[in-house]
């Protein structure tokens, strides 16, 4: 199985920079390249900034800070990173970019050369159609800030042979991470149901049977949010999650975004959020169902479809979003008999199939 010592990161944006702060600081050295080296440098500057602040709270020995630093280098081109063992792209989530990305990379880097996305959204068998030997391509999706979110989806490709798994995974785990391994399938593991949660959230808003606070309050009933999905979608901001929503389209209908989110996303705006008074009982059980709903049919479809497990569902829910009633554990707390209660309008509405997946509740996280 193939170490890997030395990686490149392309792209130094918030991910980029967050995977490249974390991978020095666990021992890999990292070659940065951004079309703009302005930004890489910058990159540099923050991880420098994130070293001296976990220096502060005792998180790290000043020694060890400085040792990190030293391990992350700007490079000038990208044939500078041949001699990586792995290449990472961080860049914007755009097909086309990204393939146009690969081409050169092939072209540029040994042919024993791991290369990864980190993509949330787009097809991993699709851009390995832009990689020159394709069985060394994989999904590498970090969870934000990538700097301590232990979560990293590790997506296998049509194409991603056994060892280029193997290789990832070890690697994930060597940098502190908790991987989840994951099929190629729209949203992967974490996003195809954390996206309909957010969703469902602002259809409430476009019935009018909600506000912003009041969503927010009770999905620490719900899922035991840590944040309410309006609080958080102003931390990622709502138009990278319409962009994000937008991109599961093919699943059908149920996944379609909903008008307050087009609306606010495409204006780049935030969420207002304000004060929240007494709420009623029956509109509390009317939200806690609602974003249940979404979490439950999302989770229960890519169940069906193997996506992954409800160990890797619920790991990622607890440690990625801060859900602190992880989904298949949560289900089986419910029955099956109140998941179809709950389900039941969405299933009807949207004209799907009832989840093979359904019949398993009360044993999904045994």
């Amino acid at each position: 199985m193939r170490e890997i010592g030395t990686v490149g990161i392309v792209g130094t944006g918030t991910m980029g920079t967050g995977i490249a702060t974390n991978l020095a600081q666990h021992g890999i050295a990292v070659r940065l390249f951004d079309a703009r080296p302005e930004q890489a440098r910058a990159a540099v500057a923050q991880a420098q900034a994130f070293y001296a602040k976990a220096v502060e709270r005792g998180r790290l020995t000043a020694q060890a800070a400085e040792t990190a630093a030293t391990r992350l280098a700007v490079v000038g081109s990208l044939a500078e990173l041949a001699p990586c063992d792995l290449v990472i792209e961080a860049i914007f989530e755009d097909f086309t970019l990204k393939a146009q990305l690969f081409e050169e990379l092939s072209r540029l880097l040994p042919g024993d050369t791991l290369i990864a996305t980190n993509t949330s959204c787009l097809r991993v068998s699709a851009l390995a159609q832009h990689v020159a030997k394709p069985e060394r391509f994989l999904g590498l999706h970090y969870f934000s800030p990538a700097q301590i979110n232990p979560i990293v989806e590790v997506v296998k490709g049509e194409a991603t042979s056994p060892e280029t798994m193997a290789a990832a995974l070890a690697f994930c785990r060597a940098t502190g991470k908790k991987p989840i391994t994951c099929k190629d399938s729209y949203g992967f593991a974490i996003n195809r149901f954390f996206c309909p949660y957010t969703n469902e959230a602002c259809r409430l808003l476009d019935e009018g049977l909600a506000t912003t606070a009041e969503v927010d309050v009770v999905a620490s009933e719900a899922v035991g949010a840590a944040a309410g999905p309006f609080r958080v979608q102003n931390l990622i901001k709502p138009r990278i999650n319409l962009h994000a929503i937008r991109n599961l389209a093919p699943l059908g209908p149920f996944y379609a975004p909903a008008k307050t989110l087009i609306e606010v996303g495409e204006a780049d705006r935030s969420f207002e959020i304000g004060e929240v008074g007494e709420i009623p009982a029956e509109r509390r059980a009317l939200i806690c169902d609602r974003l249940r709903m979404g979490v439950f049919v999302a989770v229960l479809q890519e169940l069906d479809e193997e996506v992954a497990t409800p160990a890797d569902i619920d790991l990622g829910a607890r440690e990625a979003l801060r859900f602190s009633k992880p989904p298949c554990a949560l289900m089986d707390e419910l029955g099956k008999a109140e998941v179809a209660r709950i389900i039941r309008p969405a299933l009807t509405r949207y004209g799907l199939p009832e989840p093979a997946s359904l019949a398993r509740v009360g044993r999904l996280s045994r």
